[in-house]
């Protein structure tokens, strides 16, 4: 896999921040072109089951870092780009993927973060539905006074494809409904059983048409044709498992809304079943994994929800998965191969990771020919807190190497075959200079990973430092994406070695002797466009040119947070230079944002506070217009703009829904309280907040109050 090659992976385990940056950059750059592939173009480069890995991988380090999800990231993103040739429409209700759990761990997290989120302890009941995962492309169906009116893809969650006249082209579809709510969105999956695609590719072949790969793809490819009569000859049939726009709710359970919509004429499956607790989830996934051979159509895992719909309103959503349910993955697979080479690569934040470069092996039907490697003490056979993996076994260059796919794009090394060592292999020694620069390699302790000290001059840095700049969470400037900052900080004339050169670049141009119109992939019209894409961005808001900084462990969303509590840009560059002690009111004050700690805020400060890299920073702000933020307000909210803290035990909600619910009308949840706190929501055991809150006038209510004020009562 040509892509996963050029990835930079460390174990999610095992990751530092530094790390977790460049790789979810690089993670998500690869399933972009995934997504274009699969769902624009319906040819697959990478299979379904290697695209489930690649979002795996990218979701288990986001999970573990949440403040570093970028904005591009494939969790911020549902299905893929719109074809052309369909006209589009907007769902209602947007159309959210699921999260993923792997194991059976993961499965008894799913149902205790559940639990911690309703304040229900393990005894209470908590009942579930249990449905095999359709391997098909997502549909929405929209029914008015029981006549279909439209079908749609998923598309992008918020927009789908038009593809209403195909719809109506598979068999299993009804046309018509009888005692429907007025309106109705079903939704679903549509699929090729296994027998019909053996079919069709015979009559492909026959006809000397290209075969399909797999029956997904069969069903996208079919669905997705501008003719539906191409539609029409395909086998296609759907199943339905959820909804989305209502008149009126279908039940008052997911189990019972499935039924109804069965009793409505769509295929529902039967092997969809109420269990109670992880265990029974677990009991019913191993007996749909061992039915699946035999279902006749393919399946890549079971999907759990919490049935009780009351209770799915109050888990509400992420930004693009519900809370209330996950997808639970079947199990990788497993290769073995020839270790042929460890090649260390060097990311943004100067973190060295070291990759295994394999003989190419086929692992779940993808030929895959490196493995990530993580860091030193990895390869010595450790993990990261000194305890041995792998039995205490290193891995040498030549060793046969078992490797597997377990939501990487790079896949793992499980084993090492000591048997077949060659002879004179020899330790691998962890490179002590960086490889791109010959500066000094330095692993602080308490560090799994060694970076490179090179900082501004190590070209590896400094080149992933611009592409980051330009990212569509930062800068996104039309026309100068990572190739472009490669091709210009290479550039001999209009050179760009930090950001503030992106913004002199067409008065560079303008006095160097080769312009920019005139060399190879340039023209007069596409360098004006760069240069009006540029200026277009001096004007940008406080939030995107923190994120844009790169610093260290500061991700879109803390750079949200700080932009939110600062407000513009005067204040909080004097806020963190003030702060550079990591003492004092300035300091206490960075502290109290919450989702800002020790961490964070040390990385800010010491950005702030090197000398070269804030002269930078000057040069940058210097050309650019920066726009504050304000919290958005809510109409009509009591507490809009409001900083608020809350602390005791809450009897009738959680934390975690009493913050969702604060932060939804627009007030400011801060962890400590400060002269600038709004409100303390204090229940019993509120302790020394409550005191402090006292001694500086801070209005303090008890939870009735609260939700009394916030008409929750």
């Amino acid at each position: 896999m040509e892509q996963a090659r050029k990835g930079e992976l460390i174990e999610p385990a095992d990751i530092s921040e530094e790390q977790a940056i460049a790789e979810l950059a690089r993670l998500s750059a690869i399933l972009a072109q995934a997504n274009l592939d699969y769902h624009g173009k319906d040819t697959p480069t990478i299979s379904d089951a290697d695209y489930d890995e690649l979002k795996r991988r990218n979701t288990a380090i986001e999970e573990q870092f949440p403040h570093l999800k970028r904005p591009d990231s494939p969790t911020e993103q549902v299905g893929g780009p719109l074809a052309d040739g369909f006209s589009k429409i907007r769902h209602e209700v947007r159309m959210l993927s699921l999260g993923n759990a792997f194991d059976d761990d993961d499965v008894v997290e799913f149902d205790a973060r559940i639990r911690k989120y309703l304040g229900l302890s393990e005894t209470d009941r908590l009942a579930y539905t249990a449905e095999p995962k359709i391997d098909g492309l997502s549909l929405s169906l929209r029914y008015e006074q029981g006549q279909l009116v439209h079908a749609a893809t998923r598309g992008d969650g918020e927009v789908g494809e038009n593809v209403t006249a195909n719809a109506k082209m598979i068999g299993n579809i009804p046309q018509t409904l009888a005692d429907a709510p007025e309106v109705l969105e079903v939704r679903g999956e549509v699929y090729m059983s296994h027998a019909d695609f053996a079919a069709l590719n015979s009559a492909q072949e026959v006809a000397g048409a290209k075969s399909f790969a797999n029956p997904r793809n069969a069903a996208a490819g079919s669905l997705r044709q501008l003719d539906p009569n191409i539609t029409k000859s395909r086998p296609l049939a759907f199943f339905a498992y959820a909804w989305g726009a209502l008149s009126y709710p279908l039940a008052e359970t997911q189990m019972a809304a499935i039924a109804r919509l069965g009793a409505l004429g769509f295929q529902i499956n039967p092997l969809t079943k109420i269990c109670n607790g992880p265990s029974e989830l677990v009991a019913h996934y191993k007996e749909i994994e061992i039915a699946r051979p035999d279902l006749g159509y393919d399946i890549d895992g079971v999907v759990y929800k919490v049935d009780d719909l009351t209770l799915q309103r109050r888990l509400g959503f992420r930004s693009t998965t519900p809370r209330w349910a996950i997808a639970h993955k079947f199990a990788a697979e497993l290769a073995w191969t020839r270790l042929e080479a460890i090649e260390i690569q060097v990311g943004r934040t100067g973190a060295l990771s070291p990759v295994a470069r394999l003989a190419p092996v086929t692992v779940g039907g993808v030929v895959v020919s490196n493995a990530t490697l993580h860091n030193e003490d990895y390869i010595k056979g450790l993990d990261s807190k000194g305890g041995e993996i792998r039995g205490g076994k290193d891995i040498r260059e030549g060793d046969l190497v078992q490797v597997y796919r377990a939501g990487d794009v790079i896949p793992k090394v499980a084993d090492v075959d000591l048997s077949q060592r060659p002879e004179g292999a020899v330790p691998y020694v962890f490179p002590q200079t960086c490889p791109e620069c010959d500066s000094a390699a330095i692993r602080e302790e308490g560090d799994a990973v060694r970076r490179c000290t090179g900082g501004l001059i190590c070209p590896a840095q400094a080149v992933e430092k611009l592409k980051h700049f330009v990212s569509r969470g930062a800068f996104d400037i039309d026309g100068l994406g990572a190739k472009q900052v490669e091709v210009f900080y290479h550039d001999d004339q209009l050179k760009i070695r930090e950001p503030a050169d992106i913004f002199t670049l067409r008065a560079r141009d303008a006095q160097a002797l080769t312009k920019l119109k005139n060399r190879d992939g340039w023209g007069e019209t596409s360098a004006r466009n760069l240069f009006d894409a540029i200026d277009e961005r001096r004007k940008i808001p406080l939030n995107r040119v923190i994120f844009a900084l790169g610093i260290r462990h500061v991700g879109e969303s803390a750079s949200n947070l700080l932009a939110r509590h600062y407000n513009n840009w005067a204040d909080f560059d004097l806020a963190m230079r003030e702060a550079a002690s990591q003492e004092g009111a300035a300091w206490d004050d960075l502290l109290s944002i919450d989702g800002v700690g020790a961490v964070m805020a040390a990385s800010l400060t010491q950005a702030f506070a090197q000398e070269a890299e804030y002269a930078s920073i000057l040069r940058l702000v210097q050309e650019l217009d920066i726009e504050a933020v304000e919290r958005p307000a809510q109409d009509g909210s009591p507490v809009a703009g409001q900083t608020v803290v809350f602390t005791g035990t809450l009897e009738k909600m959680t934390r975690a829904e009493a913050k969702a619910r604060a932060e939804a009308l627009g007030a400011k949840v801060s962890g400590s309280v400060s002269a600038k706190t709004n409100l303390l929501v204090a229940g019993p055991g509120a302790g020394s907040k409550a005191t402090k809150a006292a001694d500086l006038g801070v209005k303090v209510i008890d939870e009735d109050e609260w939700l009394a004020l916030i008409g929750d009562a």
